[in-house]
């Protein structure tokens, strides 16, 4: 079992203090809107990549026009960066002005690069006890770096957060956000919101209790900590405020809405960690981010439904507390967690209403549409055709109504449940999409891959993988025989557009630009370019230094847009590659699934540029 160089890095449960009580807002107000809108005057010059999203409603998308469906056939490599780590790079760099900042997957390097002619001007790299390493779920990977208020803030994976001097790289604050001797480790990005950075945590595969953590910008100090499973007061809920979807109506939560769904203390071990992207919308003062799975991953040691993990949670950035929750997948059997983005976006809805709306493409093989101001459930429907543990989601109560023979609650301890899709690491892991203004689809990276999932039982020991499931993954039957497609999706009403199939998994963040065309990279080192409203390839790039698993982000310098792609094969899907793994059931069943990657790509770490010839 100690393939766990992949097992996703979590804690225990780092026992809450006290809730933090009141944030001294009058006397943070002035610098909360002076953050905000220096942050948002960055993003709004397409020039710069300000965020590893683009911007606060993680859409992906960039206003640059340079490249269009008429000449990206004529994109070639512009430059490239190697960070000197041979494991996988997920997320992306920023641009701010003449400087990109990149980081690395473990020992979490990070290099300014000037624009001009791609010298460094200056890099960090964190002294980290290797120790970390084995309590890392799915490689050692990273997502990347935020800015703020001339300020590069890093989550290394020991959880140390770290605020650097964009100008010359030197540490101006650092603080720690967790314990890796209890299976607590972060591969998120930070996400500034105002005057805050917010991070979460890692480790569901530990028996760690999520949370995610608020700090000053300016000092490192926590302002409010929430989280995901347990009492009221380290939840930040109101029973008679905070809502959630219930008979067809949005209702308040009611007392012990997370106790009673477990049993006994089972929810301090539960589970519900926060690696995913945050989203965050300035008109409301609302973020938004998904909760991962319980632990442990045999159903049977923990009944109930055991929330709040697999929930998106909607909470007010300053105070931490909570408006509403929805739980995607309650008593979760199969690791489906809820991490995914939760990209923002505005429009009417199916059935005209303007709206404020998010959409979430779920690990479960679900796509939901919500209305983000008040939480009330719109849209849930498949996004990959393949999936089958469940027929469809009830729009009254919101919940999935899974069928018995997928069901590995039912279908009992020591017992395979065969042929359950999608696999652990769902239709979609945190590989994030982008959204397209123009046509209102989202493009989107699927996995199309199935599993056998056989439960057992599990002691916990703090600091020690607390899974309980032995898993076989493999492509979805009766289809084109890959492992992905990208698609097009229609968040309103619900259905796939057009669907590009894929040799295996896309396992990149997509982009998309106002000019109609969109991007995405494959595990078998290409990059392409699509028309968003047809799906047809417009352009191949020559193969990649190494598969990505990064994300696509776009950036103008002197006049001339560039298109970017980190690269370097690694994360679940390329666990096997990245460390060394060879039994099918090693990687939680993906060293089996993606064992032919190997024909086709290896190790990297580097960044490739591309532009349009002068």
């Amino acid at each position: 079992m100690y393939f766990f160089n992949f097992i996703m890095g979590e804690l225990m449960k780092f026992k809450l203090n006290a809730l933090c009580a009141a944030v001294a807002v009058s006397v943070a107000a002035p610098a909360v809107v002076h953050a905000n809108s220096s942050l948002n005057k960055l993003m709004n010059n397409s020039s710069n990549w300000a965020a590893q999203s683009g911007d606060f409603f993680n859409q992906r998308h960039t206003k640059l026009k340079q490249i269009n469906k008429s000449n990206v056939n004529k994109l070639q490599m512009a430059w490239s960066f190697s960070t000197g780590v041979l494991r996988g790079h997920e997320g992306g760099p920023l641009v701010i002005g003449d400087t990109l900042y990149v980081h690395s997957a473990f020992p979490n390097k990070v290099f300014a690069i000037n624009l001009a002619d791609q010298t460094i001007k200056w890099k960090y790299e964190p002294k980290q006890d290797p120790s970390v390493i084995p309590v890392m779920c799915c490689d050692t990977v990273n997502r990347g770096l935020a800015y703020a208020e001339g300020k590069i803030f890093l989550q290394q994976a020991d959880t140390t957060l770290v605020a650097l001097n964009a100008k010359n790289g030197k540490v101006v604050w650092s603080t720690k956000n967790g314990n890796p001797k209890v299976g607590q480790t972060n591969t998120n990005a930070p996400h500034v919101f105002k005057d805050k950075v917010i991070t979460g945590i890692s480790g569901g595969e530990f028996g760690v209790q999520g949370f995610v953590a608020a700090y000053d910008i300016n000092n490192g100090k926590k302002v409010w900590k929430a989280y995901s499973v347990g009492p009221e007061i380290e939840l930040m809920f109101d029973p008679n405020k905070t809502m959630a979807w219930n008979n067809g109506k949005m209702q308040p939560v009611g007392k012990n809405s997370s106790l009673k769904t477990w049993e006994g203390d089972q929810w301090k071990i539960g589970g519900g960690t926060t690696w995913g992207w945050y989203s965050y919308d300035p008109k409301n003062n609302m973020m938004y981010y998904g909760s991962g799975n319980p632990s442990t991953w045999n159903p049977k040691q923990r009944p109930g439904d055991n929330k709040w993990s697999m929930t998106i949670f909607a909470r007010d950035v300053d105070t931490g507390m909570a408006k509403w929750a929805y739980q995607m997948t309650p008593h979760d059997e199969w690791d489906y967690d809820g991490i995914n983005e939760v990209p923002l976006f505005d429009g009417k809805d199916k059935n005209g209403k303007n709206r404020g709306m998010l959409a979430h493409f779920d690990r479960n093989g679900f796509a939901y549409t919500l209305d983000r101001n008040s939480g009330e459930f719109l849209v849930a429907e498949k996004f990959d055709p393949a999936v089958n543990w469940a027929t469809h989601v009830d729009m009254k109560s919101g919940r999935p109504q899974v069928l018995a023979k997928y069901s590995t609650h039912i279908q009992g301890e020591d017992v395979n449940t065969k042929g359950i899709c999608p696999a652990a690491l769902g239709s979609k892991d945190q590989q994030p999409v982008s959204f397209d203004p123009a046509t209102g689809y989202f493009l989107v990276p699927t996995n199309h891959v199935c599993m056998d999932y056989e439960p057992f039982r599990v002691e916990y020991t703090a600091g020690q993988p607390y899974v309980g499931a032995t898993l076989s993954m493999f492509p979805a039957p009766n289809s084109h025989g890959g492992m992905g497609n990208v698609i097009a999706w229609n968040p309103t009403q619900g259905k796939i557009e057009w669907s590009i199939p894929e040799k295996f998994s896309v396992w990149a963040g997509t982009l998309t630009t106002s000019t109609g065309v969109g991007f995405y990279a494959t595990l078998d080192a290409r990059l392409k370019a699509v028309d968003v409203k047809s799906g047809k390839i417009l352009w191949t790039s020559p193969k990649l230094p190494s598969g990505s698993i990064g994300n696509v982000h776009s950036w103008e310098h002197r006049g001339k847009q560039y298109v970017g792609i980190l690269t370097g094969i690694g994360g679940w899907a390329g666990i096997g590659l990245a460390a060394g793994l060879e039994k099918d059931t090693d990687g939680l069943g993906a060293v089996g699934g993606y064992r032919e990657l190997a024909k086709y790509t290896d190790l990297g770490g580097t960044l490739m540029v591309f532009a349009l010839p002068n």
